[in-house]
């Protein structure tokens, strides 16, 4: 009797790009489609203050000083002392710091694979992405795409914080595109849903804001995979709720690798 063979699809996923081009150039290979979970530019570099549209700008002592304000909570001191340094380069900060993420997407559009099913970040500019997207390149967000068979459903963007990044938007809005996305096989959204071990940052040591409408969508609709990015070091990278396997991706500038996922 013939043997039978079953056909599996991988398909690979990263999350916080943060300007590795390099890297996310060579992403997809071994895979049929490439996942990206959002936030593709470098504003600041918490770990090499030498990085980033800031320190391009500035110099990395002043985004070191930048930094350690923001870590340490002084949040308007660290907009009066941006403030300043924008208003030293003349004209408007929205002009400069659009060139820099335009330069920025430049690289990482030429970079990313095809196929690829992309939905944005919280330091995400959607309103550039149209300008770089190429053939092959699928933008979902409140929707769903079929991936190997199964149903894949994208929420982008973040919830409002005190960090004021630029796609951040109110929790009636991001609960909207949850149900917009309903029951899928696999929900790919770019912050985790709010379980407080998936949302504490081990090494900023602070709780990131996750999503209570995605927690009841995994709660009510039971997908076989929730994955997610958005928290760096987190302390757990993934966990179960009910049948439902939890995954933060991986901090893709930092592991420089994909998480595969067979189908």
């Amino acid at each position: 009797m013939a043997g039978t063979t079953m056909s599996v699809m991988r398909v690979h996923v990263v999350s916080d790009v943060h300007g590795r081009a390099d890297a996310l150039a060579h992403a997809g290979e071994g895979a049929d489609a490439l996942i990206c979970l959002g936030d593709l530019i470098l504003f600041v570099d918490y770990d090499d203050h030498s990085q980033g549209i800031f320190a391009d700008l500035f110099g990395a002592e002043r985004a070191g000083e930048f930094i350690r304000l923001r870590t340490a909570g002084r949040f308007d001191e660290a907009r009066s002392m941006s403030a300043a340094l924008w208003e030293s380069l003349g004209g408007e900060p929205r002009e400069h710091i659009e060139r820099a993420v335009r330069e920025q997407y430049t690289r990482i559009f030429a970079a990313m694979p095809t196929p690829a099913y992309l939905t944005y970040g919280n330091v995400d500019l959607p309103g550039l992405w149209g300008d770089y997207l190429r053939d092959g390149h699928h933008v979902l967000d409140g929707q769903t795409a079929e991936i190997g068979g199964l149903t894949f459903g994208f929420v982008g963007g973040g919830l409002r914080t005190r960090y004021r990044t630029p796609n951040e938007i109110d929790d009636e809005e991001f609960a909207r595109k949850v149900e917009a996305v309903g029951a899928v096989d696999v929900l790919c959204c770019h912050i985790p849903p709010a379980v407080p071990d998936l949302l504490y940052d081990v090494v900023a040591r602070r709780f990131e804001r996750g999503s209570e409408a995605t927690l009841e969508a995994i709660r009510s609709t039971q997908p076989r995979y929730a994955l997610f990015g958005h928290v760096h070091q987190p302390l757990a990278p993934r966990t179960r709720i009910g049948r439902t396997e939890c995954v933060n991706v991986g901090h893709f500038r930092g592991r420089g690798r994909p998480f595969a996922l067979d189908l």
